[in-house]
């Protein structure tokens, strides 16, 4: 065996092992180089899932905030709500407590003014028992003095006696009744002002005046010769259609309506300005036109009735009342609105009534339809009180509402609380400054020249304008005037009124002849 032989194994065997080695190497260098890789892989999932955590955190977080907010904002809103709701509960509740001190305020009033009328009551029925012995021992008295000086018999001196007593007594009463009846009237005027001033308190309304406008104007005057038509046949057809008279005169650009329904006068100057506006002016086009405008004024007056019931708060009227309610809008009393009148008048009663402990549904029924006849008195003949009576009984108003209505201007007499109150609220809301449009001038030389007229009778001693000039009371001298002379001096009153003096709706004429008998005592 050479040496060259050997070599080649050695050198194959070497070559193994440096192979194995270099294997290795490359192995456990391959192997760091994958547990770096690794180990950067576990830190990048680390890393990667510490961020997952972080964002997650982050967005429970912002999810955790945003449902506290939400939460916070809901509970905020139901507290608002139930703090309204609170509120509101507490003003009702101190609302009833107030009406609750008021009721309990009257009838302690009340209760003291009958302890105090029983107090005076029981003070005159001891006046009047000590009195009554007093009587006894005097008639007793009076008998043994009359047997004793007269030949009357008992019976005769006992009739005597007692015919002398009755007549004391009936004085001494009359006297009593009378000063008791002064009180009375003395108390039942301080209430009344007190219950008229808390009224006045509790509703303060504003008040325009208000004119009747029945004039149109034109863009020119040629717009005249337009509304006239060829040979008058629009001015006519017009006319025919709305009921209303129309005047072209020679004022300029101004047109004059007339006509004593002011509804129909309303509708006649809407459809006017209309046909004025669009410039098509022919029969055809003016009955068009005017149909239009009454649907629209008669759906305006249900309208209006309703709010007017709704606003004062009545319910179940009846649809002709409602109507008749809603016309009130287009009347007016001395440029007073009677339908914003006639709702003052209901708030004004309803407040009296509470104060009084009357019905209140009742009074504002009554102020809101105590006028309801100026809604018809162009159609129908007569006073508006007694016309406004008539509808309410035909449309089954209970006859206290009828004749609250009847009895508002005093021309029925007052039979309850309801009529007094429609007086006082019509005359409150009439006197409000600025409700009417009369001069104080020209209404205080009207009232004079009432009673002047009233005075210029012979036998006519002294004469008074009440109820804002609708009634003259007119006292006459007894010894010259006799029962049948004061008949005809009220109708010769009345007569004279119409003749020479100008005055809104009726003025009542009442001749009082009083005979007194004074006698002073001694």
């Amino acid at each position: 065996m050479n040496i060259q032989s050997l070599t080649w194994p050695v050198i194959a065997a070497v070559g193994a092992v440096i192979g194995m080695v270099i294997g290795l190497m490359i192995y456990k260098v391959y192997s760091i180089a994958k547990l770096n890789s690794a180990e950067r892989e576990a830190r990048r999932i680390v890393d990667e899932a510490r961020q997952e955590s972080e964002k997650q955190k982050k967005e429970a977080r912002l999810r955790a905030k945003e449902e506290l907010y939400k939460t916070r904002a809901q509970f905020e809103k139901e507290s608002q709500g139930k703090k309204r709701e609170l509120s509101k509960m507490e003003k009702r509740i101190v609302q009833r407590e107030e009406n609750l001190d008021r009721k309990v305020g009257f009838l302690d009033r009340k209760e003291n003014e009958l302890k105090e009328r029983d107090r005076r009551t029981g003070f005159r029925e001891r006046e009047i028992q000590k009195k009554e012995e007093q009587a006894r021992e005097l008639i007793e008295k009076q008998r043994i003095k009359l047997q004793r000086i007269s030949s009357l018999s008992r019976e005769e001196a006992k009739e005597l006696l007692l015919a002398s007593m009755r007549e004391t007594a009936e004085r001494e009463a009359a006297v009593i009744a009378r000063q008791i009846e002064n009180e009375a009237r003395d108390k039942a005027e301080k209430e009344a002002r007190k219950i008229i001033s808390v009224a006045i308190q509790r509703y303060a309304a504003d008040y325009v005046s208000e004119n009747t406008v029945s004039t149109v104007s034109l863009p020119s005057d040629d717009m005249k010769g337009r509304i006239i038509g060829r040979e008058g046949r629009n001015i006519r057809a017009f006319q025919v259609a709305t009921g209303v008279d129309v005047i072209v005169d020679d004022t300029p650009e101004v047109v004059v309506l007339s006509a004593f329904d002011p509804v129909r006068r309303v509708i006649a100057r809407i459809a006017l300005e209309r046909l004025v506006a669009d410039g098509r002016i022919h029969p055809p086009r003016i009955e068009d036109v005017v149909k239009k405008v009454e649907k629209e004024i008669e759906t305006s007056i249900r309208e209006a009735g309703e709010q007017a019931a709704f606003d004062v708060g009545i319910h179940g009227l009846k649809p002709e009342l409602i109507r008749l309610v809603g016309r009130l809008k287009y009347r007016t009393s001395y440029g007073q609105n009677v339908l914003a009148h006639s709702k003052e008048v209901a708030y004004l009663m309803g407040i009296m009534a509470a104060e009084l402990g009357e019905d209140i549904q009742t009074a504002k029924k009554v102020g809101l339809l105590h006028d309801i006849g100026k809604a018809v008195d162009h159609e129908v003949e007569g006073p508006h009180a007694e016309i406004g009576a008539n509808l309410a009984r035909k449309y089954g108003l209970p006859p206290v509402v009828v004749n609250a209505i009847a009895s508002h201007h005093g021309e029925r007499e007052a039979q309850t609380v309801f009529d007094v109150l429609s007086q006082a609220g019509d005359a409150l809301s009439a006197a409000r400054p600025g409700a009417r449009t009369e001069a104080m001038e020209a209404y205080i030389k009207r009232l004079e020249k009432l009673e002047r007229l009233a005075l210029s009778f012979r036998g006519v001693k002294k004469s008074y304008a009440i109820q804002a000039g609708r009634e003259v009371r007119v006292m006459v001298e007894p010894d010259k005037v006799d029962d049948k002379e004061t008949i005809q001096i009220a109708r010769n009153i009345s007569q004279k009124i119409q003749e020479e003096l100008d005055y809104p709706g009726q003025v009542k004429v009442t001749v009082v002849r009083e005979t007194r008998a004074v006698e002073y005592a001694k």
